[in-house]
């Protein structure tokens, strides 16, 4: 069974453009950090929320925003690497990938709950979690899919059309109509 090209089913698999792929992680990687730095900025400065910062340090904190946004940069980053393989191994990536990428999250908003820190910076944190976490899963993802592209395989036989049969001269071919 072929489709209107003639292309076989097997001639065709899915693959992903691996440059796309990774140009658009490390934007993503840009935009997450930004997003820690920002999710930071906004706790501190506005609710004034102690989340990762010592007393005494300011509304940017200390090395531990670096660290926050570096780490949110390097999730971003493994979320690329974990949509390539899944792309290239497995049949429904993105279903897998929403689903792992829900689980890490779930992980990285309970986390902070279980702090012995004031009630306040807890949940700061779990919210800037939850939406660093949902915006890398939706951007990945959805950059993934404008990545995705399918290759040809090679085929053993040439681009002929296969032959045409051949009748003998002396018969005519066969018809439908009889002489009559």
């Amino acid at each position: 069974m072929s489709d209107y090209y003639g292309n076989q089913p097997q001639d065709v698999r899915p693959g992903i453009d691996a440059r796309r792929l990774w140009a658009g992680g490390v934007a993503t990687a840009v935009v997450a950090a930004l997003l820690a730095v920002v999710g930071l900025l906004v706790a501190r400065g506005i609710f004034e929320v102690e989340v990762l910062a010592p007393k005494g340090e300011g509304v940017w904190g200390n090395a531990s925003t670096t660290t926050y946004a570096l780490v949110a940069a390097a999730v971003a980053l493994l979320a690329t690497g974990l949509m390539h393989l899944l792309s290239v191994a497995t049949p429904a990536p993105s279903q897998f990938f929403g689903w792992i990428m829900v689980l890490v999250t779930l992980i990285a908003v309970v986390l902070p709950l279980t702090l012995t820190v004031a009630p306040s910076a807890k949940i700061a944190t779990a919210v800037i979690n939850l939406v660093i976490g949902l915006v890398i899963a939706a951007v990945v993802n959805s950059m993934a899919a404008s990545a995705r592209t399918l290759h040809r395989r090679r085929t053993q036989q040439s681009a002929a059309p296969p032959p045409t049969r051949q009748y003998p001269q002396q018969q005519p071919p066969p018809t439908r109509y009889y002489d009559q």
